[in-house]
């Protein structure tokens, strides 16, 4: 297959696989007439590494038929998958959400499809799609944040997705920010993410604190999830707010200081939450970072939400994969040069 050949983007989640085929030239066409067909599967990652592997080659071939094409026709398969990535081998050193360590997905996939897969992290393929098609254009330098059931991190330094020595640059979910807490709840992801929002929801509600989430979820508080959290918010519901504001909040004291620390000029904020509360959230982290951000020239620094919202991913895998047809090198740290 040549470069103008379609290419498939996937986004592996830890609870969703999503699948968009994509027009070689959908940076000239644009997003929504890009995609030319979708799927999206459950990632079941209790079926271990194999068993989610063979799920994501499904869902390719699906989101192929749906386009009118064979997996065969395509001239990549790019994909965005959590964790820390070995950009030279393609392994995923490391996923939590989906319990993997060095696990080779290119070249497992690869084999399975029979097409060349290209990879990176999730967030870092996002990040990408919003700087070629998204809430990013136009910036040279910038931090995207993910929030969803973790949270993630990437950068782009002057136009550059930025990897770092060790492949991990950007991963703001990790970083402390209670540190004197017990062990579980340190970290920025730990205190902010969807999951650890729906966990102190649920333990609030159990210690007989008023809300009407547990009506939003038929009384099971083991599945709070975005979209039960939103509109408990856009209800006024005082238990929902007070913990969604104070996580914006935290969220948004670290994003100024990285604000400061490295004198970026955009943030975009993606992922599951932001995308289910809007604007009310995007401007919560906003006005808590701003109060932080030094010198006062850098609070012109802009916090959008994503663009792309779910096609961030797929759209970014994609653009990954067509920049690894062209001759330069894809670890160059120029895919957006």
């Amino acid at each position: 297959m040549g470069s103008s050949s379609p290419v498939a983007g996937i986004d592996l989640g830890g609870t969703n696989i999503q699948v968009g085929i994509v027009a070689h030239d959908v940076e000239r066409v644009g997003a929504s007439a890009g995609i030319l067909g979708r799927a999206k599967k459950k990632t079941k990652a209790e079926l271990g590494v194999a068993g989610v592997i063979e799920r994501i080659a499904q869902a390719t071939e699906t989101a192929c038929e749906q386009a009118g094409i064979r997996v065969a026709d395509l001239g990549v398969v790019g994909i965005g998958a959590p964790g820390v990535i070995d950009h030279p081998t393609d392994t995923v050193v490391e996923a939590v959400n989906l319990r993997w360590s060095n696990v080779p997905l290119g070249r497992m996939l690869s084999d399975r499809l029979e097409v060349a897969v290209c990879v990176d992290n999730d967030v870092n393929v996002a990040v990408l799609g919003e700087c070629r098609l998204g809430s990013g254009l136009g910036a040279r330098n910038l931090l995207g944040v993910w929030v969803g059931t973790g949270i993630g991190g990437a950068l782009v330094f002057d136009g550059k997705l930025h990897y770092g020595a060790y492949g991990s640059a950007g991963e703001i979910g990790h970083m402390l920010a209670m540190p004197f807490n017990q062990p579980g709840g340190r970290s920025l992801e730990h205190n902010c993410s969807r999951s650890a929002i729906a966990d102190r929801l649920a333990r609030l509600v159990r210690a007989n604190r008023d809300s009407i989430l547990p009506e939003l979820v038929g009384g099971r508080l083991d599945k709070i999830r975005s979209s039960a959290i939103a509109q408990a918010y856009q209800q006024n519901d005082e238990l929902t707010r007070d913990v969604i504001d104070r996580s914006a909040e935290l969220l948004g004291i670290f994003i100024g200081g990285i604000i400061t620390l490295l004198s970026i000029e955009r943030v975009v904020l993606g992922g599951g939450l932001v995308e289910a509360l809007g604007d009310p959230y995007v401007n919560g982290v906003t006005t808590a970072a701003r109060k932080v951000i030094f010198p006062d020239r850098a609070k012109a620094a802009s916090i959008v939400g994503s663009k792309l919202s779910d096609d961030a991913g797929v759209l970014g895998a994609a653009i990954l994969g067509l920049h690894s047809l062209t001759p330069l090198p894809r670890r160059s740290h120029g895919l957006l040069g």
